[in-house]
């Protein structure tokens, strides 16, 4: 099993910034993948920004040139670093983390820490 622990969220002013981290602990050593997916009520969930070992990043349109996703294979974590932030990013902010060089891939999300963003 593994286990993510997110942190770092709060309330921030439009065209704020905030940095939220997650750290994964337990069967850590096969992890190949890690991301943020983000969730507001109401709405599906959805894809902030994704990091690979390699690392290759993959990020939401929405989010594209305002966020930066960084990974830290040593230590199991990945920081999102939110800049010009809106108010529709207020969400609650999910880690994930994936084995992709299996079948089915093995899938892990973190409890979720809550982005508000005052208008």
């Amino acid at each position: 099993q593994v286990q993510l622990v997110e942190s770092g969220g709060g309330l921030v002013q439009a065209g704020g910034s905030l940095r939220i981290s997650c750290a994964a602990s337990g069967s850590t050593a096969r992890i190949n993948l890690m991301g943020w997916y983000r969730q507001a009520p109401g709405k599906q969930r959805e894809l902030v920004a994704t990091i690979s070992s390699g690392p290759t990043t993959n990020y939401a349109d929405f989010v594209k040139g305002r966020f930066t996703i960084s990974r830290d294979n040593a230590k199991n974590a990945v920081t999102l670093q939110m800049n010009s932030l809106k108010p529709e990013d207020t969400a609650v902010y999910y880690c994930n983390a994936r084995i992709t060089t299996i079948f089915p891939n093995s899938v892990y999300w973190g409890q979720g820490t809550q982005v508000t963003v005052s208008s």
